[in-house]
């Protein structure tokens, strides 16, 4: 995990420099990096497609924007940073007063060294962020303002990634490929996805696992209107981002609340002893709001460390790679591999000598515990497995009610299955 956490960070820091958006040429390079990671399957949308209730966007491409002084100084230079630029400004090249162009400025008060991240899709409109400090020292008078910028008819891009597995019925987790020089909203989840993916493909897993690599809220919306059938195999899921800032974890449940997947993280946040928060699921935050609207009303759970705008860098330039740390990403990886056996695993057995206790001893279960230092825990673990194996509890049900580690339940119900005394 120490080597994983590494070269997380390092995929952070190679996506860091490009000016991602909701559509443009910087979501489709930084697709072309993952897809040095693991192969994708790219999507591209048109212009004006019907989505649900939404319509798919103008592609919006940036090649250059500035604010220059009488001198020709930039004091404001995209070039330096790609938050400098209202996301999704029109194109613009005047000299006008700075009384005037403050209009179109956008700070942060309260933090004056930091540029804010500020975005405007919707609206046909232009500017730049700058720090507060930067504003203060800039003298009265004329100033050259460029935005070299296209926004016109294209698409809109998504990339997937299937790991499959031996049932058709899928996991899927979804991040957002949307920000851009944003560390931990962004990167951290993106590289965490990458990564799970290539792990679990290692590991010919029980389901199949979906990636979705797509801009924030359009372009889950336009994932969900263009898999309207598919949707229905989708039995669990995860919305990954914030994955890598040093603080505790935390998990925000499904809009159902006792969805499978929400029953294993709580389960596996809570015997990790890791220091963690549960939140219940509020209908604002990231594409969990897509995936469980009511119409579709999927399983699907958010994965965060601290959660949406819990930080004070959270959408300001301080969001950088110095930010997020190695250790933070490889134990959000580390969650998300030990959550998912424990899906994997997780079945409805039915005890095949339920009247009574079957003998054990004469089967060789017993004596196949010798010398394990858990011995008795995992002839306990029999003794729960076959008292539950009713065909309507889970084997979490099992670890939950009994106290037992979900890998020991799990290997008792192996070696019980294997002597022929349960079934799946």
């Amino acid at each position: 995990m120490t080597g994983a956490g590494a070269q997380m960070h390092a995929l952070v820091e190679r996506l860091y420099p490009l000016c991602r958006s909701i559509t443009g040429d910087g979501v489709r390079a930084t697709l072309e990096i993952v897809g040095e990671y693991l192969p994708l399957e790219v999507h591209e949308v048109p212009t004006g497609t019907q989505v649900l209730d939404w319509t798919v966007p103008q592609e919006w491409n940036i090649r250059d924007a500035y604010v220059a002084d009488a001198a020709g100084h930039r004091v404001v230079d995209f070039a330096a940073s790609s938050l400098h630029v209202l996301g999704y400004s029109v194109p613009v090249r005047r000299t006008m007063p700075l009384s005037e162009l403050r209009d179109h400025l956008y700070t942060l008060p309260d933090q004056p060294d930091l540029v804010p991240y500020r975005t405007s899709y919707y609206a046909p409109e232009w500017g730049f962020c700058l720090a507060q400090n930067t504003l203060d020292a800039l003298p009265e008078g004329d100033y050259e303002v460029c935005v070299d910028s296209t926004l016109a008819d294209g698409h809109l891009t998504y990339a997937e990634h299937v790991v499959p597995g031996r049932v058709p019925e899928e996991v899927l987790v979804s991040c957002h490929v949307c920000h851009p020089s944003l560390a931990n909203d962004n990167l951290a989840g993106i590289a965490v996805a990458a990564f799970l993916a290539r792990a679990l493909a290692e590991e010919s897993p029980y389901y199949t696992y979906r990636f979705v690599f797509a801009p924030g809220t359009i372009g889950a919306i336009t994932w969900l209107a263009r898999n309207r059938e598919r949707v229905e195999l989708v039995e669990h899921g995860l919305v990954l981002a914030c994955a890598g800032d040093r603080g505790s974890l935390t998990y925000k449940q499904s809009r159902r609340g006792d969805a499978e997947i929400d029953r294993v993280l709580r389960h596996v946040l809570k015997t990790s002893e890791r220091p963690h928060t549960v939140q219940e699921f509020t209908p604002y935050g990231y594409d969990e709001r897509q995936y469980c609207s009511p119409g579709f009303d999927l399983g699907v759970g958010s994965l965060t460390r601290t959660p949406y705008a819990g930080y004070p860098e959270y959408h300001t330039s301080a969001d950088n790679p110095d930010f997020v740390s190695p250790e933070a990403m490889a134990d959000t990886l580390a969650v998300c591999r030990e959550a998912f056996a424990v899906l994997d695993r997780n079945r409805r057995y039915l005890n095949l000598s339920p009247y009574g206790e079957p003998q054990l001893g004469r089967r060789g279960l017993y004596g196949s515990l010798g010398g394990r230092s858990d011995a008795r825990q995992a002839q306990l673990a029999m003794l729960w497995v076959l008292s539950m194996s009713d065909g309507a509890h889970s084997l979490l049900d099992v670890a939950e009610r009994s106290g037992l580690p979900f890998d020991t339940v799990a290997a008792a119900a192996d070696a019980l299955h294997g002597a022929g005394l349960i079934k799946a």
